[in-house]
């Protein structure tokens, strides 16, 4: 009798979980596949520091083939899945086509950036989901630094050295954190003109900074902020970005070569192809994780449209911690399904927030504790050492290194702009010139067509806009 086929769609906290365990669980009782655009597990909460410089690309990067023994990793963007033939359609990196039968589906395929009908936003704007966006933004954020240094103009060098950030959630204040350290270690090294200083400036429609988390974690970040010099505008948004600066809706128009857009993710338009039932374009499914009417279909992760149980009549928020644990009673309730073990509903209980501002600053709740400076930062180090899968020897000596000796301010041009649109369904990609298509979402977020990547492209071809 041959073995239950078990396709696994996404390599996120709720997809690489979800295989992890699964792995541990039926011990070769089931033939496990993992579906994933490249071979890694990104730790996606440690990407503000490998665009700051402080991590190096792969110490947040953990390889599929290396932690995953009993999986077999497919490399390949899922184009299409059928619920009613059990098949997964895909294309690999090289454009070639596969097909995956299953006995047993998890959709984790997670969320991409948030757009908004804003002018100009996807034209001029990138996000910051993926190791392409870091390590483009590292470069572009650098290069601005280095081109005003040797502007005669003040006026050049203050639009090339003015940054904003669009989101003050977790991914943005840690952004702005982190990068304006960084500019201000540049800046040191390369004199600018006319007293020139690089300012950072962090927007969001709510009232405070990381809206949503608890208000003593917002108070001593944007503290923290504040006193670096980052300027924070809440209840602000940007209302036109074009390629000289963005106008934001007091009416202000910042001159600026950067804009970084953090204000959200949305699911993974993949589940709206499935044509069954979404809530807020997330995926419904029960308290078990598993989609209504599909008893071979589960889904978790922000894909999915989670009950939470403590709450009545509401969802479990997007974030990583809540994708983590999905990915586990996931696995619990496939396996249950197999007859292995039996299901659980999925319930949860809060440990508290980390964010990490560069240095011996960060703000924490751990257990609901409010925590900041020096003993915040070594509870967010400490749990990030304790959640990752791997890497963990690497991570701590690329922080002991950090600390003992000043940021490399180099710009390896390996990610230009026209690689990462804002407006792609696969952040986790950049596009090379004659590469095969990445999804891109729905036809009313198509992405303007001078970022589709064209064939060879000459070096005074590539726009330098800033990232969103």
């Amino acid at each position: 009798m041959s073995r239950p086929r078990i396709v696994i769609v996404g390599a996120g906290f709720a997809g690489y979980r979800t295989a992890r365990s699964l792995s541990r669980l039926l011990r070769h009782r089931a033939d496990i596949t993992l579906l994933n655009p490249t071979d890694y597990f990104l730790y996606l909460p440690l990407l503000p520091q490998v665009c700051a410089g402080i991590l190096e690309p792969r110490r947040v990067t953990v390889s599929l083939p290396g932690t995953l023994r009993q999986v077999r990793p497919v490399l390949g963007e899922a184009r299409h899945i059928d619920l009613d033939a059990r098949t997964v359609h895909y294309a690999d990196p090289e454009g070639g086509l596969g097909t995956l039968v299953y006995d047993r589906l998890v959709l984790a395929v997670g969320s991409v950036n948030k757009l908004l009908p804003v002018p100009g936003v996807a034209e001029h704007a990138h996000g910051f989901r993926g190791l392409p966006e870091a390590l483009y933004l590292r470069d572009h954020v650098t290069r601005q630094v280095e081109l005003a240094a040797t502007a005669g103009d003040p006026k050049s060098a203050t639009a090339r050295c003015t940054f904003v950030v669009a989101g003050a959630g977790y991914t943005g204040t840690e952004v702005a954190a982190h990068m304006q350290r960084l500019t201000a270690e540049l800046a040191r090294r390369h004199p600018l003109p006319g007293g020139v200083r690089p300012r950072w400036l962090l927007l969001d429609v709510a009232p405070h900074v990381l809206p949503g988390m608890d208000e003593r974690l917002s108070r001593t970040a944007e503290r923290v902020l504040l006193r670096r010099g980052v300027e924070v505008r809440t209840g602000t948004a940007v209302r036109e970005a074009t390629g000289d600066g963005v106008l934001l809706t007091d009416g202000e128009f910042v001159e600026t070569r950067t804009l970084v857009w953090c204000v959200g993710v949305r699911p993974d338009p993949l589940v709206e192809a499935t044509g069954r039932p979404l809530e807020r374009g997330r995926l419904i499914v029960d308290p078990y994780l598993r989609v209504p009417g599909e008893q071979a279909v589960f889904a978790c992760g922000d894909a999915a449209a989670v009950p939470d149980l403590n709450t009545p009549g509401t969802l479990t928020p997007m974030t990583a911690q809540h994708a983590w644990r999905q990915g586990r009673v996931a696995a619990r309730n496939v396996a249950a399904s197999l007859g292995v073990g039996e299901r659980r509903p999925y319930r949860h209980r809060d440990l508290g927030f980390v964010v990490d501002l560069g240095g011996a600053e960060a703000a924490a709740d751990p257990l609901g504790i409010p925590l900041s400076g020096p003993p915040a930062a070594a509870v967010t180090r400490g749990y990030h050492l304790a959640a990752m899968p791997a890497n963990r020897a690497r991570v701590a000596a690329d922080w002991l290194l950090d600390a003992v000796l000043p940021p490399q301010g180099t710009q390896l041009g390996l990610v230009r702009s026209w690689s990462v649109p804002l407006d792609t369904a696969s952040p986790e990609l950049a596009r090379v010139p004659g590469g095969p298509e990445h999804r891109v979402a729905p036809e009313h977020h198509v992405a303007p067509e001078h970022h589709v990547a064209p064939g060879p492209v000459k070096r005074a071809d590539i726009p330098a806009e800033g990232d969103s």
